[in-house]
């Protein structure tokens, strides 16, 4: 019988070829013969004891040992069964069936990695469409007092220099002209000109308010993916040392994008003043639109240097060569989500301001047949009650574009500087799989 380390005491099990229950060797007739004292002297023909050690004489061959139970004919006559497998080895995993091995385990057992950390509003993993625009909606309805008191504010603000433009500046021009058929080409470039400068002049207003609401709402974005909340105050200090230098941005950008297009319709206007505005036209428009799709590229390039700017206390250039540096490689998927999200803050909107611009029709001078049908007399009152339509919704659609653009700029440094690990630690997450409070 063995007595060796890890074995139960002798006597539990028969592994010398006698029946459990007996206490030694038995004789001829069946009983048990008297076991041997320890100090009776040996006879010739015993064999050869090393004293205090009592081995068995049949020994299981080398690397086959396996613990006893205590139970036989297990696994054979005086055997155990064999262990039963670790989780992750093909045995059922821990929790019965359906549960789920740790991570990290092999065979039929393994569920994958665990899931990312979200201690705020997005998981800390590189994020795809829907979790960016979830995001920002999620970060809009749970902090929304202050989301909507800073959107709210930069709408107003929009929409004032909006309406004193076109009230005061844009109301002159003649579009009567492109319905008349005896126009010449020159009228109509003239009035197609002013037309596009009057665009030009409502969409730089709007994309100024939109990067400064992405500035401003960067903070808060910010906070709500590490969980944290944020008061308005809160995000006037973090961004008030970055103002300056948000504006330098924005008018930097609305410089490349004018001073673009005003290269590609140079050589048409060049043309039109030395052979005629007919001969210039069509180059004009050709060069108009090519400089329209370079500052387009352009902008997208750049379109991460504002959260780049306010996130990372960076200067007006090193923000825009870091913006450079996330988008390169993923020009096309930032363009797509940034179109994305600019064609579903359009749906709403659109919306929102619809019904306030039949409104305003209905309390102008020619009414809403006159307005449809003719286009009505874009006056004061027009233009203040489609205003406040404007008004309610920017507030809404500023902190979607806003959060989208924040969001896309640390799943970028997620996906290139592995930024999932610092947020990690900045919220206080321990280990993978951690969740927090959102």
């Amino acid at each position: 019988m063995n007595d060796t380390p890890g074995w139960a005491s002798p006597g539990s099990a028969p592994s010398d070829g006698r029946e459990p229950g007996t206490s030694g060797p038995s004789g001829s007739d069946g009983r048990p013969e008297p076991e041997q004292s320890a100090d009776r002297p040996r006879q010739s023909g015993d064999a050869p004891q090393e004293p205090g050690v009592k081995w068995s004489k049949d020994q299981p061959p080398a690397a086959q040992w396996s613990a006893p139970t205590g139970t036989p004919g297990a696994g054979g006559p005086g055997q155990a069964p064999p262990p039963p497998p670790g989780p992750g080895w093909g045995a059922p995993p821990p929790g019965g069936p359906g549960g789920q091995a740790p991570w990290g385990g092999w065979g039929s057992g393994w569920g994958g990695p665990p899931p990312a950390a979200k201690p705020g509003v997005i998981p800390l993993r590189p994020l795809g469409v829907g979790e960016l625009l979830d995001g920002a909606v999620s970060t809009m309805r749970t902090y929304w007092r202050t989301v909507l008191g800073i959107s709210l504010t930069l709408a107003v603000l929009t929409e004032i220099a909006a309406v004193l433009l076109q009230g005061f500046v844009l109301d002159d021009t003649d579009t009567e002209v492109l319905e008349d058929p005896s126009a010449t080409v020159g009228e109509l470039t003239d009035v197609m000109g002013d037309l596009l400068l009057s665009s030009a002049a409502l969409y730089g207003i709007t994309l100024i308010g939109t990067v400064a609401a992405t500035a401003l709402l960067t903070t808060v974005t910010s906070r709500a993916v590490l969980g944290r909340p944020v008061t308005t105050g809160e995000a006037w200090r973090d961004a008030r040392p970055q103002v300056l230098k948000l504006l330098g941005l924005i008018l930097l950008l609305a410089l490349i994008a004018v001073g673009v297009v005003a290269v590609g319709a140079l050589p048409g206007i060049l043309v039109s003043v030395s052979a005629g505005a007919e001969v210039g036209f069509g180059l004009t428009l050709l060069g108009l639109v090519a400089a329209a799709v370079f500052a387009a590229w352009l902008m997208i390039r750049f379109s991460l240097a504002s959260p780049a700017l306010m996130l990372e206390k960076q200067g007006i250039v090193t923000a825009m060569r870091r913006s450079a540096r996330l988008v390169r490689g993923s020009w096309w998927r930032v363009f797509g989500i940034q179109l994305l999200a600019a064609i579903i803050a359009y749906v709403v909107a659109a919306i929102i301001v619809i019904p306030f611009t039949f409104l305003a029709a209905a309390f102008s001078g020619d009414g809403v047949t006159g307005f449809v049908t003719t286009g009505g007399d874009i006056g004061w009152t027009f233009l203040i009650i489609s205003g406040i339509g404007s008004v309610i919704g920017s507030m809404i659609t500023f902190p979607i574009t806003a959060g989208v653009t924040v969001l896309l700029y640390i799943d970028q440094r997620i996906r290139r500087e592995a930024l999932d690990l610092e947020l990690a630690r900045a919220a206080g997450v321990q280990g993978p799989g951690a969740t927090g409070g959102s």
